[in-house]
């Protein structure tokens, strides 16, 4: 397995990250290996969708709204240009 260095971490996200994996009662490394599984596995499968279920899927939380559209009319008279 490979091994890495996160230099230039914020005090305060460093202590959060100590925080939460004290709650999970696990070390720091696991707990960021564990964060990093996750947010990677979800990227994954979120790129394997179309954009528009993408977007779907963030907006409908939202709920929608309904339009009043006016109806469509048939064009009265064409134009003609080679007169």
């Amino acid at each position: 397995m490979a091994s890495m260095t996160i230099r230039n971490i914020d005090d305060q996200l460093k202590s959060r990250l100590r925080v939460q994996a004290a709650r999970h009662g696990r070390s720091m490394e696991d707990e960021a290996r564990d964060i990093l599984r996750a947010a990677l596995s979800t990227e994954s499968e979120g790129s394997r969708q179309s954009l528009i279920e993408s977007i779907r899927r963030r907006i409908s939380p939202l709920g929608g709204i309904d339009l009043d559209l006016p109806a469509r009319e048939a064009i009265s008279n064409r134009v003609d240009f080679g007169a």
